[in-house]
């Protein structure tokens, strides 16, 4: 006589159910913590490459005294101060003034940001402008030595800092892009991830100083 063959029970649904809630909220735990570990990667970027820029603005801000000390040395010699070189020099020293108080700014505070950025195109073109009176007074500074150094030294570190600022804008941009995107938008603010400001375009404040005799 055969035997009935038994049925085998089916999972209890609530079982299955249970295990895909728990692998759902694993996968999305590990999403945020992996989008997490990425803006931190990301603004660590950015910090670094604002840290750069700042290397090479108090670069700049160590060199101008020096190159203004040798222009006051080498005036020492002259009969007499043109006037349009002390004026111009109080303007730089003010601007330098300036541009050095703020030297421990950060990208984290917008309106410090922009503060920062004004006071270095500002110092930018005070420089501009004391190097072009001094050129009209003293034409004959360019056969100084010390000068000339000085001269190729701040131009050099222009060039570096405007290299700088590119590295700065394309980090930024891609940290910015990273926290404003879907769906990683909906956690940066929850993780306290704000956008980082970029430099504002100032086409005075770009050229770098010529300092050319």
């Amino acid at each position: 006589m055969n035997q009935p063959v038994q049925q085998k029970k089916s999972p209890d649904k609530w079982i299955v159910l249970g295990v895909v809630v728990v692998v759902a909220i694993v996968a999305l735990i590990a999403g945020i913590w992996g989008f997490y570990n990425s803006v931190v990667e990301k603004q660590e970027v950015v910090d670094n490459a604002w840290a750069k820029i700042q290397v090479q603005y108090q670069r700049r801000l160590d060199l101008i005294p020096n190159l203004v000390e040798t222009v006051k040395g080498y005036a020492a010699h002259e009969s007499e101060t043109l006037e349009s070189v002390t004026r111009a020099r109080a303007g730089l020293s003010d601007a330098y003034n300036a541009a050095d108080s703020l030297m421990k700014t950060t990208p984290d505070n917008a309106a410090a940001f922009e503060r920062y950025n004004t006071s270095q195109a500002q110092l930018g073109r005070a420089f501009n402008v004391y190097v072009n009176a001094v050129r009209e007074a003293y034409p004959d500074l360019k056969a100084n030595t010390q000068f000339e150094n000085l001269q190729k030294q701040i131009e050099g570190t222009e060039n570096r800092i405007s290299m700088a600022r590119t590295d700065y804008t394309n980090t930024v941009k891609d940290y910015n892009l990273k926290i404003k995107r879907f769906p990683g938008n909906l956690f940066a603010s929850f993780f306290g991830f704000e956008a980082k400001p970029q430099f504002e375009a100032d086409s005075e404040a770009q050229s770098a100083p010529k300092v050319q005799f």
